[in-house]
Order: C-alpha cells, then sequence, then structure tokens
C-alpha cells in the first residue's frame, strides 16, 4: 500500500463509526460502494446494477459528498474499512 493510501486508511480508521452510519446511504449508493470496492469501472457497476453509468457517476458524487471524502480510492478505501468492521 502507497504512503497516500495509508494516509487515507488513517483518517478513515479514525473516522466515527457513528458519523458513517449517519451518512444515511440509500440501498443503491452500497451497491456502488461496493463496486467501487472490488475495483470496477464505472460502465462495469453499471453493467452489473442494470443502470446507466451516468446514475453510478451521480451515486459517488452522493457517496463522496456524504462520506467527506474527496476522490474514489478514498470511497473504496472507506467501504474495505467498514468491511472490517463487520
Amino acid at each position: 500500500m502507497d504512503i497516500h493510501a495509508n494516509g487515507v486508511r488513517r483518517h478513515v480508521d479514525s473516522t466515527d463509526r457513528d458519523s458513517v452510519n449517519a451518512a444515511h446511504l440509500t440501498p443503491a449508493q452500497v451497491r456502488v460502494m461496493h463496486g467501487v470496492r472490488s475495483g470496477m469501472l464505472n460502465r462495469q457497476i453499471a453493467e452489473d446494477l442494470g443502470i446507466a453509468e451516468a446514475t453510478v457517476k451521480a451515486h459517488m458524487t452522493a457517496l463522496m459528498r456524504k462520506l467527506n471524502v474527496r476522490n474514489r480510492t478514498q470511497v473504496a478505501i472507506m467501504a474495505q474499512s467498514l468491511a472490517e468492521l463487520q
């Protein structure tokens, strides 16, 4: 894992789990987040979920806003960290 990813992981690990729960993610946003965690591209997530790629992009924008992260990598790391907590 590179230095940037380690820094992001520390940020995510220090995030209060209640604040993540307070993000109120929709079921569709959770499915998109799982796709990102799996390393899928927007196009692949769209095909997998049977939705338009533009819809995946809209979900990603909402995810980043709700989770207070800035990019796809941070969404993936957040999703992985949340999976490890469960």
